[in-house]
């Protein structure tokens, strides 16, 4: 029933349980579905949420907005008349989630569809007719200054508005792309090789032409997929928009949102190791896993497309052309040891079955992983990345953080480093006993983090390891996306002055806990309900403090492209509020020199350019971003995307930035670059993306200082 996610105690619940029942007879349609959920997530948010809030009329006009910013953020669906209709329903939400009442849901998901034709037909013949783009005007770029067209007209004017903005994109991206044409070629003359490039200029009409032809076929496909979603789908959202209400962090899983979550949690899915991509309505295949049954087959080839799936032997092929690419990935993963037949069209024309056994096919990119770096001085340190706190509940012996880091740090210790730098940029958190034993890696038994429940019972989650696996210096790595998880980690770490923790001003600031609640459990069916992930505790530091809105602030303070966007918890105008507790009883080592550590980093911070230039990139961008509105004349248009390359031209060196760092590889992931060319260009792209980062210079000095 319950998933052991952010950690969580089971005995919190068993005294509810009881009232939680409630019979439902299966089969039922999707109506009936639907309100069964409805009424189902009702009663498990009012006895187990956290933060158990009235379902009251206020709450029921916090839903009405919520689902309106959800369902049509950029006001391009809806007319005002519609709005004025749905307005009527502001205060009657809570009932109908409390009787399972679908009535809102239905009228609008309808009168949705029905404005999705409208709108289809409208660029049907916005396309059907010339597009005039030297008239002198704009587009809003502001959603929260936009209104709800007040009729049809409005509405066709401002899809053709959308259509046009998307011309003029389209248009200079050739621009872009002709301007790199050019310079290739005058540098092929320059060398004499005048036959190597290529390069024929389009006059303006010829790219307008192009252009509109590409932004036909996306928007085109744009309707398509949108028209293919389910009605389910259509739910889950608005489900989410009840749920998300009461914090951001509780949120309705539809049955095939739950399997996508596993899969990334668990960092593994049962499939034949081949990624699906979507063109024009059409299915092909991506790039394949090595060593996974797609690619042990001989006879899948990235390019393929994907005409039909044969999900089971017994059943027959389904025709995919014009599928979604999440409904074929569904038919294609199934059982580990089934078989699933592909109908495949070859790159050559010919039409090809073939049969595959599904296998465990991971999935590295969610793992940790780690690289041996050379400072100028000759000193190595380990820098490892971890991309997030990953455990597999369903399997024992199933990969998890803790374990894998474990082994990096192994790696690196045989390699002699004298210092390791943990990642945890974009780190959104995981599992919380994954926290508590990387914790156990790095420092001998003691507190991690408190963990408080609905009741106020506050439980102490300790580390119990007295055999840490690394005892030297440590820096740890942040930003405003290092979130939850991450951030008990950097907390701790912080409290007991472990390590030092480089990066933006603060982390994401999400101080919540959350479990999975089946609501099968709490019906008397063999139907498939979905799931609550659910915010049942919040989590403090050992210090007493939250994270919740505040983050971890970090002890080198560098910004980044984030720091000046609106990204944390404390954005959200339904987040749990800040607050603290008693600390409980740990030593803080206190054997850095933070102050030292601190002055110098702060003064080679001031003094290097490439950084200083990066934040004042990082701030020319957040302007961009508060632009209001758009010209839609295309002489206008050119102009204003000539000054903005004229400005960018500034921040052209960063692109080039080398922080003089050098990377050793393992010699077995050599050999395997050798043999698996997937691999081998991700890890010269990532050793390449090293290079170029500012951030670990600093936390090369940094570690370097730490005694």
């Amino acid at each position: 029933m319950f998933k052991k996610f952010f950690g969580f105690n089971k005995l919190l619940l068993l005294s509810s349980l009881g009232t939680l029942i409630f019979c439902f007879n299966s089969p039922q349609n999707d109506d009936e579905k639907m309100q069964t959920i409805m009424v189902s997530v009702s009663n498990t948010l009012s006895y187990l949420s956290y933060n158990a809030k009235p379902i009251n009329d206020a709450y029921s006009q916090d839903v009405y907005k919520q689902y309106f910013e959800k369902l049509d953020p950029s006001k391009k669906y809806f007319l005002q008349s519609d709005m004025d209709e749905f307005a009527k329903y502001k205060t009657k939400l809570d009932d109908y989630l409390k009787t399972g009442d679908i009535t809102f849901f239905k009228l609008t998901n309808d009168r949705y569809l029905q404005r999705l034709t409208d709108i289809e037909k409208m660029s049907q013949d916005i396309f059907a007719k010339p597009i005039n783009l030297d008239e002198d005007e704009d587009i809003i770029m502001e959603p929260k200054l936009k209104k709800n067209p007040a009729n049809q007209k409005e509405m066709y004017a401002e899809w053709k508005k959308f259509i046009k903005y998307n011309i003029l994109q389209e248009m200079q991206t050739l621009n872009e792309k002709e301007e790199s044409q050019k310079k290739k070629k005058d540098s092929a003359i320059a060398k004499k090789q005048k036959d190597t490039i290529k390069y024929e200029p389009l006059t303006l009409e010829q790219k307008k032409v192009k252009a509109t032809g590409e932004i036909k076929d996306l928007v085109s496909s744009m309707f398509n997929r949108i028209k293919k979603r389910k009605r389910m789908d259509w739910f889950s959202s608005y489900m989410n928009s009840y749920t998300e209400v009461f914090d951001p962090h509780t949120n309705y899983f539809s049955p095939k949102d739950k399997e996508d979550f596993d899969a990334n949690f668990s960092g593994k899915i049962i499939g034949i190791g081949a990624q699906i991509s979507e063109k024009k309505g059409r299915l092909f295949i991506g790039p394949l896993v090595i060593g996974a049954p797609a690619w042990k087959s001989k006879q899948v080839s990235e390019g393929d497309e994907v005409l039909k799936v044969k999900s089971d032997p017994k059943k027959e092929a389904v025709n995919v052309v014009g599928m979604l690419v999440d409904e074929a990935v569904r038919l294609i993963r199934g059982a580990k040891g089934s078989e699933v037949t592909l109908t495949l069209r070859k790159k050559d024309g010919s039409v090809k079955e073939v049969k595959l056994i599904r296998e465990e096919v991971e999935m590295e990119d969610t793992f940790a992983k780690s690289i041996v770096v050379n400072s100028p001085n000759g000193k190595k340190y380990g820098f490892i990345y971890l991309p997030s706190f990953n455990a597999d509940f369903n399997d024992s012996k199933g990969r998890n953080a803790s374990t894998d880091v474990k082994n990096e740090i192994t790696k690196l210790k045989a390699q002699n480093v004298e210092g390791i730098i943990l990642d945890l940029r974009n780190n959104g958190g995981g599992s919380l006993t994954e926290v508590v034993d990387i914790m156990g890696l790095f420092m001998n038994s003691g507190p991690v983090v408190q963990v408080r429940s609905q009741d106020g019972k506050i439980q102490v989650l300790k580390n119990k390891n007295n055999s840490p696996v690394w005892t030297g210096p440590l820096v740890l790595m942040q930003n405003e996306l290092s979130a939850s998880a991450s951030e008990i980690l950097t907390g701790a770490i912080q409290d007991y002055g472990r390590g030092v923790i480089l990066g933006a001003p603060h982390s994401f600031g999400k101080g919540t806990v959350q479990t999975f609640v089946s609501l099968n459990r709490f019906l008397n069916t063999n139907d498939d309900y979905g799931d609550l992930k659910l915010t049942i505790q919040k989590f403090y530091r050992i210090s007493g403090n939250s994270t919740q809105l505040e983050g971890v602030k970090s002890d080198v303070v560098m910004d980044d492209y984030f720091t000046y966007d609106e990204i944390g918890e404390k954005y959200d105008e339904h987040a749990l509020p800040w607050d603290q507790i008693k600390s409980s009883d740990y030593k803080p080592l206190n054997t850095i020199d933070m102050a030292g550590i601190v002055k110098r980093s702060t003064e080679r911070i001031k003094a290097n350019k490439p950084y200083q230039l990066l934040v004042e990139s990082a701030k020319w961008r957040q302007a961009l971003g508060k632009e209001e509105t758009v010209t839609l004349n295309q002489t206008k248009f050119f102009e204003l995307m000539k000054k903005r390359k004229e400005e960018l031209k500034k921040f052209e060196s960063l692109t080039k930035y080398d922080n003089g760092l050098q990377f050793t590889q393992y010699q077995s992931e050599i050999e395997r670059m050798k043999k698996d060319e997937a691999f081998s260009a991700k890890s010269k792209n990532w050793i390449k993306n090293l290079k170029r980062d500012l951030y670990l210079q600093e936390a090369m000095n940094v570690i370097s200082e730490i005694k």
